[in-house]
């Protein structure tokens, strides 16, 4: 071939220009080029017949190199028209000056949805662009063509075959090919996927993923919204804060995944009530928040937490089981109340703690007086937190009496507490249901179980008649981590043993006890320990639990005595609890014995030991000294 290729060239008269490959002496191939010409015929010859050419002149140049970088070239160009082609949702397409398709990758119509066939020869405008853009996109490319002013890589929403528009991320660039004609390329990566799911995180931020409610977050922005649009038209507003009445109490006693379906009923049942544009969340927990915009006034609020209310009187199904849930609702207005979305959310949370002080299963329209009680607990709670460090806190101690004896048995110890800033001892009954729904109640149990040990220990080392303090214990206290390795730490650092204290828990605490729990009361009771169930009978416990759990007395709430001696219908209830309890062969304590008829009650009837103000009040620790100094009954 190269020397046909030489012959051609000899017989033209003119040079030449070869390019071939020479075996090296090594044995790999080494590319050439061979440049000549005839510079000299036999004498007898005018032309260049092979046979009349005396001598060729030229040179014989190695350009390997050239080749293998021409090589790598067209190598990497089929290696690069191949990923192109190959990259799923990166559509590739080249245009002319006059912006008509000269390249359309495969992924261009995955993305867009034309072929190549479509689409080559189409204008850009014309195919992809959204007509609002077109003009905007033309003036674009003729300043780049231009000016050479560069159109920056942004992100677009540009268009589908069938109409739909496609986001994508798209960049540029202009190359300007031998014609010295521009072309530009767009590479576009489609963004659809990441949309997805950028929308599909939105929503699970806004959404609570159990009941498929808004969520807090949701709620919070859609008030404010809702707000601003009933400012702007001067409408009112409600806010329903909705809380289950001891939802804890099924989390403990069902478990986790009851208190979780019980959750997604009430959710379904209280939907079914509100028009199409109230908003329905759930805020946390148990809580729920409805937001009923553009209402007439109260008789319509009135009408909505109703049939919220209406919902409760119907059972509920878990696990094969019909239970019954209540709730209590606190309801604040705009503008009434106030005009910003943390002031209706605090305020309507105030209205329905006081639904719950109040009895719980109601609901409680937001009043000034209560933003006074909060703040009044605020306070409480800043000064009993002050108080932890301090010497303000104080035990009394109530006698309990054996009826047939009156001699004293044992004692409950009382908290009392007088801030540095008070005058006068603070209400029990105010401060301890705010330590109870904080955590001050753990440090201040903790203040508790100490002091009552050390007073016994003082009470033992004057040889005085040996009784037993009761001392009460939340439920909070009783789950904490470490208390009975603190309680019984406590007692043996005062030299006692588990016989000379006694706690006392209410029933509801037994509802959401854990073989854990059960295990550490049962070494509490089998160590001696006297085990009590304080207001028996205002809870919500099975008598079930009476057999389960290592209780040795009942105390019976006052409620069921007051008119015991005097009601038919009391006396039937208050007998009936005693003779469970005393089948049970547990002991019974009467509390809140304040007349002689209520004593004469129950002495007729045979009750073991009665606690009361007709008895004795609680009373500091010297004045208790005395009287077991004498030992002799009131």
């Amino acid at each position: 071939m190269l020397q046909q290729r030489l012959n051609e060239c000899i017989q033209a008269g003119s040079g030449y220009t070869l390019e071939y490959r020479l075996q090296h002496e090594q044995g790999h191939w080494v590319w050439f080029e061979d440049s000549g010409k005839v510079v000299e015929l036999s004498d007898h010859s005018n032309n260049h017949a092979n046979d009349d050419v005396q001598r060729i002149c030229g040179t014989l140049k190695n350009i390997n190199n050239r080749k293998q970088a021409e090589l790598e070239y067209r190598e990497n160009e089929r290696r690069f028209r191949r990923l192109i082609e190959a990259l799923p949702t990166v559509a590739v397409q080249g245009y002319n000056r006059n912006r008509e398709v000269i390249y359309w990758n495969d992924a261009s119509r995955r993305v867009y949805g034309y072929s190549k066939q479509e689409a080559l020869g189409q204008k850009l405008e014309h195919l992809i662009i959204p007509e609002p853009m077109r003009e905007a996109v033309v003036q674009a490319h003729h300043e780049w063509v231009v000016e050479g002013k560069e159109i920056p890589a942004s992100e677009l929403s540009l268009l589908h075959k069938d109409g739909h528009l496609v986001p994508v991320f798209s960049s540029h660039v202009m190359l300007k090919q031998d014609s010295d004609q521009p072309e530009m390329f767009c590479v576009d990566v489609d963004l659809t996927d990441q949309h997805r799911t950028a929308a599909e995180l939105k929503r699970l931020a806004s959404k609570d993923l159990l009941t498929n409610l808004p969520n807090r977050r949701f709620l919070e922005e859609e008030l404010h919204r809702r707000l601003a649009e009933a400012s702007r038209f001067g409408q009112q507003l409600a806010v329903l804060f909705i809380d289950l009445d001891l939802f804890k109490d099924v989390n403990d006693s069902m478990g986790h995944n009851a208190g979780d379906h019980l959750l997604q009923q009430v959710a379904d049942r209280l939907k079914s009530h509100l028009r199409h544009y109230d908003t329905l969340s759930r805020f946390g927990g148990d809580e729920f928040i409805i937001v009923l915009p553009n209402i007439a006034g109260r008789n319509e609020i009135q009408t909505v937490a109703d049939k919220v209310m209406s919902e409760f009187e119907q059972t509920y199904r878990l696990y094969e089981q019909d239970i019954y849930v209540t709730a209590s609702i606190g309801i604040s207005m705009y503008p009434d109340d106030g005009e910003t979305t943390a002031e209706l959310l605090k305020y309507a949370d105030a209205a329905m703690y006081q639904a719950k002080e109040s009895g719980r299963n109601r609901y409680r329209f937001f009043a000034a007086s209560m933003n006074e009680q909060l703040n009044r607990q605020r306070q409480i709670a800043t000064s009993l937190r002050q108080s932890l460090d301090g010497d303000d806190f104080h035990l009394v101690f109530q006698p309990q009496i054996d009826l047939a004896s009156q001699h004293i048995v044992a004692c409950e110890a009382l908290l009392r507490w007088q801030p540095k800033e008070a005058s006068n001892w603070a209400s029990p009954a105010e401060f301890i249901p705010v330590a109870e729904r904080s955590d001050l109640i753990i440090r201040i149990g903790q203040w508790v179980v100490q002091a009552a040990c050390r007073q016994v220990a003082k009470w033992r080392s004057q040889q005085l008649l040996p009784i037993r303090v009761d001392i009460n214990v939340s439920g909070k206290q009783l789950h904490q981590p470490g208390f009975f390795n603190f309680l019984n730490d406590t007692i043996a650092e005062y030299g006692l043993t588990p016989k000379d204290i006694g706690i006392e828990l209410t029933e509801n605490v037994l509802i959401g006890a854990d073989d854990d729990l059960l295990r550490r009361l049962t070494q509490l009771h089998d160590a001696g320990m006297e085990i009590s169930i304080d207001d028996f009978g205002t809870g919500y416990s099975s008598l079930s639990y009476l057999k389960l759990f290592p209780v040795r007395t009942l105390k019976i709430d006052r409620m069921f005595v007051e008119e015991a001696p005097y009601q038919q219908k009391d006396r039937a209830i208050f007998e009936a609890i005693v003779n469970v309890g005393h089948k049970l062969g547990l002991n019974i304590v009467v509390e809140g014995i304040e007349t002689e008829q209520q004593t004469l009650f129950c002495q007729q009837l045979h009750y073991d030991l009665a606690q009361g103000y007709y008895f004795y009040k609680p009373m500091p620790a010297s004045q208790l000294a005395d009287l077991l100094t004498r030992s002799e009954p009131n």
